[in-house]
């Protein structure tokens, strides 16, 4: 398997479509929301705890950013509560419908 990103990962699998277009809109998002509130690329990183490059990453979609960084910046920005919440599943159609079933412990092919 051909190395995917420059930085010797061989191992992982390429980014889907969807995927790359997804981190590429949030990185948007979360430049827009900097910019917004006015706030410097300094200020962000500083206040997520984060380097200046992570932030760039993230805001560059590059998807390199750990889960915990991507969080701390969303944070940073005052949006990482409106984030977590778009994910949840009893907030859905789906989810309400269901939210009365036992959800089992593990799920199985």
């Amino acid at each position: 398997m051909a190395d995917n990103d420059g930085d010797g990962s061989r191992n992982r699998p390429s980014t889907p479509l969807a995927v790359s277009r997804a981190l590429r809109e949030l990185g948007e998002h979360v430049a827009t929301w900097r910019k917004l509130q006015r706030l410097t690329a300094a200020i962000v990183a500083s206040r997520a705890g984060v380097s200046r490059d992570t932030l760039r990453a993230i805001e560059a979609g590059k998807g390199t950013a750990s889960t915990e960084n991507l969080l701390r910046v969303l944070r940073a920005v005052g949006v990482m509560e409106r984030v977590v919440s778009a994910a949840d599943p009893y907030g859905t159609d789906v989810g309400r419908l269901r939210a009365d079933e036992t959800l089992p412990q593990r799920v199985r092919s």
